[in-house]
């Protein structure tokens, strides 16, 4: 019997009957609640233990509570072995598996709040991480394009490739799905037809890569312009992953080695790239955990996580327990 099967016949929820107003809960709000019944299910310690022969690269975005944040490190420096980017790549040389409870911490799309939230937190604790930036919003204050699409959304934005009305979730779902350059090109009109621009956001700047990257946190590239990739024809893959790489290399005096698909999944043109530019990691974000040494080095699996999770969620985002109940629950809906 599978883990996952497992999971699945020993995890299943309480049904209690509640009214219709409480059943139709945020979607978040269901995802903490189970991260709470699954800590003190009999399948954890299942799944921690063989989470002990595993690689978790935990996956965050920005730092919204760095207490929590500290907490979780806490419990990685307890239960866990981190390691850094320098560690995974060395393994992959020398074909020697990481140690057992290995953990990698990593950010893509890092704003100010990594530098001023989690950097201190990690530097107290001697954690290393990896920060996957961006390269065309260093230095500026634009906000990330998804969060201006929703802004401008929200403020009377029109586009002829998308429907009037339509909520800003739904517009960025239809973003995400689009060519690249028709997602570009709705962007702009939304841009012209809003009646309200979105507030600035404060990016990191070239020095602030310098300071990640002096306190043990690898710069890595996340390409130019967030696109996703599937959606590019292969010329603009090109250009988003090399472009990156040229801003990046400029920045730091050296060339990063590391890459995480800002879509998530991978792209076998992306590969190429990557292969071409001497790349040796790259991360997707499939919320998995993967094997302590990588049999695909250009495609190792993340968790994702938040710094707002809960100890008792953590705990099992890190086992595998609460992904591989995610994936059975997606796979019955």
């Amino acid at each position: 019997m599978s883990y996952a099967t497992t999971a699945a016949a020993v995890c299943a929820p309480p049904q209690p009957v509640v009214p219709s107003s409480t059943a139709a809960a945020p979607r978040r709000s269901r995802e903490r609640d189970r991260g709470s019944w699954l800590r003190f299910s009999p399948a954890q310690p299942l799944f921690r233990a063989r989470a002990a022969q595993c690689l978790a690269v935990l996956a965050y975005h920005g730092i919204t509570d760095p207490a929590s944040f500290g907490a979780q490190l806490d419990r990685l420096r307890r239960l866990a072995t981190p390691v850094s980017v320098q560690d995974v790549e060395r393994s992959l040389a020398e074909g020697r598996p990481l140690p057992p409870r290995s953990v990698l911490v990593t950010f893509d799309d890092p704003d100010r709040t990594v530098l001023r939230h989690a950097l201190p937190e990690l530097v107290a604790r001697r954690i290393p991480a990896a920060a996957f930036v961006i390269a065309e919003l260093v230095g500026t204050e634009k906000p990330f394009w998804w969060h201006e699409a929703a802004f401008l959304a929200r403020h009377g934005g029109r586009a002829r490739m998308l429907p009037g009305g339509a909520d800003p979730g739904r517009v960025l779902a239809l973003l995400k799905a689009m060519p690249d350059p028709d997602r570009r090109r709705s962007l702009a009109e939304l841009r012209v037809s809003a009646y309200r621009r979105p507030p600035a956001q404060e990016q990191l700047r070239p020095e602030d890569l310098c300071t990640l990257r002096d306190a043990d946190v690898a710069v890595g590239n996340h390409t130019l312009g967030h696109p996703s990739l599937r959606r590019c024809d292969e010329a603009t893959v090109h250009a988003e992953i090399s472009g990156a790489h040229r801003a990046l290399t400029r920045w730091l005096g050296e060339a990063p080695s590391a890459f995480a698909y800002p879509d998530g999944g991978f792209d076998e043109r992306a590969d190429a790239v990557l292969r071409r530019l001497g790349y040796r990691l790259g991360f997707l974000s499939d919320h998995r955990l993967g094997p302590r040494l990588p049999a695909h080095p250009l495609r190792i699996s993340r968790l994702q996580v938040d710094s707002t999770t809960s100890t008792r969620r953590f705990d099992t985002i890190l086992s595998g327990l609460e992904p591989a109940v995610q994936r059975l629950l997606g796979a019955h809906a």
